[in-house]
């Protein structure tokens, strides 16, 4: 947290020399909005529901894995300049609070975009005080509340292009349908329900789909599992034949790969979607690709 402040510190000193040069309201470059989102998914969201009338900036670079990313000097002095900053919320991002109570832009509209979804806590249990997680859009059902939300947001900033992002929103709206259809469709008959996972990041798709998530580490993929519980992962597996376990590409499969062999299972990709690679981002991947590339993953591991 000492760090966050320093950064801020820092960044209100470069923001000192760009405000003189901040357009008047109505005046943004290019007459597009300019939208900052925290990480992946909520930059993908904002690209879509603001389309060609937005310039959208994500602030955990490709690659990184946003758990405990902090915000550079830089990214404070551009959430000065920008109309809209976008973050999921559910602590998902813990350096938020402070950086807004810093900002000299009170024009800066805010967006919590998991604001009003349901929370669950660990193990995939309602959220206790405190205790969330914060992976919402993995039920494509929250997805679309979440772009919603955002498209809302965007028409507050620009209201004379309210029509074309509710028409953005309205095309996703059917292709979110259309994946939780494809979910439901594909994984209800499949035999198998269980999922050992890198962490516990799949509780609401597991809630959405009647799947059980067993996570080798807690919800901060960063947390690393003692002999204890590694000993009773590998014999979760075995007594119920799993037959893949999970990692994530943004964080080292070492742990799913000692499990792997001590049980016999494969190892294969689950994406949390809270970020993608360069090389992802260039293939043209996006929100809907890889959520349909997680469907393909778990259906060849519970078939």
């Amino acid at each position: 947290m000492k760090r966050v402040t320093g950064l801020v510190l820092t960044g209100l000193i470069a923001v000192c020399v760009l405000s003189a040069c901040k357009p008047e309201a109505g005046e943004e470059k290019d007459g597009k909005l300019k939208v900052m989102a925290s990480f992946y998914t909520m930059g993908d969201f904002a690209q879509k529901a603001g389309g060609d009338e937005v310039e959208v900036t994500t602030m955990v670079p490709a690659g990184t894995e946003p758990h405990d990313w902090e915000p550079e000097a830089q990214d404070i002095a551009a959430l000065e300049e920008a109309d809209v900053f976008i973050y999921n919320g559910a602590k998902m991002e813990h350096w938020v609070k402070d950086v807004l109570n810093t900002l000299e832009n009170k024009e800066l509209i805010v967006v919590e975009a998991a604001e009003d979804i349901e929370l669950l806590g660990s193990h995939g249990h309602q959220g206790e005080e405190g205790v969330y997680d914060p992976h919402v859009w993995l039920d494509p059902r929250n997805a679309e509340k979440q772009m919603e939300t955002i498209g809302e947001a965007l028409e507050k900033a620009a209201p004379d292009k309210q029509e074309y992002f509710r028409e953005n929103c309205s095309k996703y709206k059917t292709e979110f349908a259309q994946l939780d259809q494809e979910f439901e469709e594909q994984l209800e008959p499949l035999p198998g329900k269980d999922i050992i996972v890198a962490h516990e990041a799949f509780g609401y798709l597991c809630r959405a789909y009647g799947l059980n998530q067993i996570g080798i580490e807690g919800l901060s993929p960063d947390s690393e599992p003692d002999p204890a519980r590694m000993e009773e992962i590998i014999e979760f597996a075995r007594e119920n034949k799993v037959k893949t376990i999970f990692f994530e590409e943004l964080t080292s499969p070492k742990v799913a790969n000692t499990i792997a062999k001590e049980t016999g299972a494969d190892t294969a990709v689950l994406n949390p979607l809270e970020g993608l690679t360069e090389e992802e981002i260039e293939e043209g991947k996006d929100y809907f690709s890889v959520m349909r590339e997680n469907l393909q993953a778990l259906v060849k591991a519970l078939q």
